[in-house]
């Protein structure tokens, strides 16, 4: 299949060459082209815009930022929408609004198009090993078309329903993590403060009912002291603002997202922006608590 690739950044990068090795043909786009050097030596071929990227394509999937770089590559001057090939799949992979999913679907459908919003959970790690947790919004023909292709990007493939479905779950998985990150911040915290061996503490409640992704994977890197992005403060705070506002849309008061939220924006506000998620320590670590 020809498939088009627009966002190839710490993770679309990883899950664009799992299709690659999938034998798909992949054409790419990113805003910094270096971004891509690496699938372009691999045999991608590459674009200078989204409308050239994806004349020919039978499959389009973005990974890009933010709400409003989704908007602008779908329907901006030579966006998507008007320029990839009638019948072609559309397949936001981006956590975004569940509004604009909505319009694209919409609009897709109007022109021929088929449309899925498909955010991903797993991070870093996950691209990298095909093992992301995919959420799926759209009609169930055109996530039946898409399944091939997913399995090549993740394990965990699930049909939520129709345009936002997808996205409104990943605001539901955002939520999770909010709470469980800042949980196993608040234990490092304790456990640092009482001289405890850290990496003995956590091999120790991790094992039991403690345990989580979070805890595993970022656990050690709070403890080390990397901050290192597999997944962005910059992004983690988009994604807390959009589920908030949706959960107040709906009458929806959510404290622990509510502090968080504040908690990555203060970070945001100091420069960190660009850091892991697991930089949240920095927060604990300015109040001369860890």
């Amino acid at each position: 299949m020809n498939i088009a690739f627009i966002g190839t950044g710490v993770m679309g990068s990883s899950m664009a060459g799992h299709l690659m090795d999938g034998g798909h043909g992949l054409t790419v786009y990113n805003r910094t082209r270096a971004k891509a050097e690496a699938l372009i030596e691999k045999g991608a071929a590459w674009k200078d815009a989204v409308a050239d990227c994806v004349a020919q394509a039978e499959m389009v999937i973005t990974m890009v930022g933010f709400p409003q770089d989704v908007e602008e590559v779908y329907f901006g001057e030579k966006g998507i929408i008007d320029n990839v090939p009638a019948g072609s799949l559309l397949i936001d992979m981006t956590t975004t609004s569940p509004t604009l999913s909505q319009r694209i679907g919409a609009q897709a459908h109007e022109k021929g198009l088929y449309a899925l919003d498909a955010p991903v959970s797993g991070g870093d790690v996950g691209a990298q090993k095909g093992t992301l947790s995919i959420m799926v919004g759209g009609e169930e023909e055109a996530f039946q078309r898409a399944l091939p292709v997913l399995e090549l990007m993740g394990t965990q493939i699930v049909y939520e329903g129709p345009w936002g479905a997808g996205q409104h779950t990943k605001m539901a998985n955002q939520i999770a993590i909010a709470g469980t990150i800042c949980g196993v911040c608040e234990a490092i915290t304790y456990g640092r403060t009482m001289g405890l061996d850290l990496d003995r503490m956590l091999n120790s409640i991790g094992a039991g009912a403690a345990g989580s992704w979070q805890m595993q994977n970022l656990g050690p890197k709070m403890v080390q002291g990397d901050d290192a992005p597999g997944f962005f403060i910059k992004h983690m705070l988009k994604d807390l603002t959009l589920a908030d506002q949706e959960a107040e849309a709906k009458g929806i008061h959510l404290e622990v997202l509510k502090t968080v939220e504040g908690m990555y924006r203060d970070l945001q506000a100091q420069g960190m922006g660009e850091l892991g998620t697991q930089a949240l320590m920095a927060y604990y670590k300015a109040k001369g608590m860890a």
